[in-house]
């Protein structure tokens, strides 16, 4: 090894600056994980039924009793607690935004192994729709689609799902061409393994945390994506609830409740925000080639 390549290699305790969790990020996932058993406990912390109507206590502002009981956020407009309906809504648009996460991945992982594998016609055929797709802002086909099958919470959810999934096949495409050119790839094959097995057991591994650290910086925008579509009345429906909705349901109350639409876009604010800490940190960690390492 040469003095420049001594010089050159980032030295041990440098790498593992770079990839340590800064405060920041150490409050992000805390955050997260808050936000995470929010949604799975919702059933306990809610201290009332988010579809329960007071109107005598109607667009009353945080931390008003009544009757006994604490609004610590206050009430919307029929009377019903702020904060119970809150916890509703973020396991809502959790359960979405994770579903259509996922959908996006394995569709868009999927096409991007065929792409990869079968290269020719099928990669260029493959790589059209992914450019045309790119070209078409996801808000404005998810519309469309709604606006010609109408609205169910399936369509939503694959709807949701269409944010991000070129970006999967892109990655994935190039990460596997990448990869096939190993000697590694091509003693493996040359021993006979099928693709399946060559997919599964070796390609797959690999390009794993390229995968997760796509999803994380994916997931903020189809959070937002689904805020949107609820905030324009296109997404959960009432009786159900959604931090778009109640978001979307506030903006008429603004001048005199504020609280309504306030703490809902609190949450999104705070939630796509860690998650693009969280996000970021990761792609540091495991991106070998990162500067910041």
């Amino acid at each position: 090894m040469t003095t420049l390549d001594i010089r050159a290699r980032p030295a041990p305790a440098a790498r593992s600056r770079g990839r340590a969790m800064s405060p920041v990020v150490r409050l992000s996932a805390c955050f997260l994980l808050a936000v995470v058993l929010v949604a799975l406990l919702a059933d306990w912390l809610a201290p009332l039924p988010y579809t329960t109507q007071n109107l005598a206590a109607r667009l009353k502002p945080p931390l008003t009793e009544a009757g006994g009981i604490v609004h610590w956020l206050g009430t919307d407009q029929l009377g019903r607690d702020i904060l119970s309906r809150m916890i509703f809504a973020v396991r809502t648009s959790i359960l979405i935004a994770v579903m259509g996460t996922l959908i996006g991945a394995i569709f868009g992982t999927l096409l991007g192994f065929v792409a990869a594998r079968m290269r020719g016609l099928v990669d260029q055929a493959i790589m059209m729709v992914v450019d045309a797709q790119a070209a078409i802002p996801a808000l404005f086909l998810a519309l469309t689609m709604l606006a010609f099958f109408g609205n169910n919470i399936v369509l939503f959810i694959v709807l949701v799902s269409i944010d991000g999934w070129d970006r999967y096949t892109r990655l994935v495409r190039g990460l596997v061409v990448s990869e096939q050119q190993s000697d590694y790839i091509n003693a493996i094959e040359a021993l006979g393994a099928g693709s399946s097995r060559v997919i599964l057991r070796h390609l797959l591994p690999n390009i794993a945390a390229a995968l997760v650290v796509q999803a994380t910086l994916n997931f903020p925008g189809t959070i937002l994506l689904e805020t949107s579509l609820s905030f324009l009345g296109l997404g959960v429906q009432p009786p159900g609830t959604s931090l778009g909705l109640m978001l979307g349901e506030g903006r008429r109350y603004l001048l005199n409740a504020w609280w309504i639409a306030v703490f809902p876009g609190l949450a999104i604010f705070l939630t796509t925000l860690s998650m693009s800490l969280f996000g970021d940190w990761l792609r540091d960690r495991f991106d070998p080639t990162s500067d910041r390492h």
